[in-house]
């Protein structure tokens, strides 16, 4: 199974903010952090914003960040929010199907099965276990240095 991008920079959005210490992470930091488009993680905001997994403040000092700790939010929260479809065969999709062993095949079965141990893993792994995996992810991100940036000058 491949996860689409929306996905990928969805868990990579949380564990931005995860790093960033509870502190607003604002768009434009993130997407310079990791390569894309403030638009392409405007539009993946909007399903994590709904589910709850990431909180948006408005104005000129607003940004984004986690409503609960990173530790309480799962991959498979995530994945759950930004997948269209976990159809890995003909006979997963609703509608009309041309298959003649739709009812009676054991491949049906067997995929579901590896479906559920996928989404069981992905349950046992929380943003938090992901950013606390690279101990230097502050800095790769550039959050150290945008911290020191933003202090006032004494």
């Amino acid at each position: 199974m491949r996860l689409t991008k929306q996905t990928n920079y969805a868990v990579r959005m949380l564990m931005y903010c995860a790093a960033n210490g509870g502190k607003l992470s604002r768009i434009p930091e993130i997407a310079k952090a990791y390569g894309v488009s403030e638009l392409f993680l405007f539009k993946i905001l909007q399903p994590l914003t709904r589910a709850g997994i990431i909180e948006t403040v408005r104005g000129r000092n607003g940004g984004v960040r986690l409503p609960k700790p990173a530790s309480e939010i799962t991959l498979f929260d995530v994945v759950r929010v930004t997948e269209d479809s976990f159809a890995m065969a003909e006979c997963f999709e609703a509608g009309e199907i041309e298959c003649p062993l739709v009812d009676s095949c054991g491949l049906n079965a067997a995929l579901r099965k590896a479906l559920n141990a996928f989404f069981e893993v992905l349950q046992q792994y929380t943003i938090d276990d992901l950013v606390k995996a690279r101990p230097q992810i502050g800095m790769l991100l550039g959050l150290e240095t945008a911290a020191v940036a933003r202090q006032p000058a004494a």
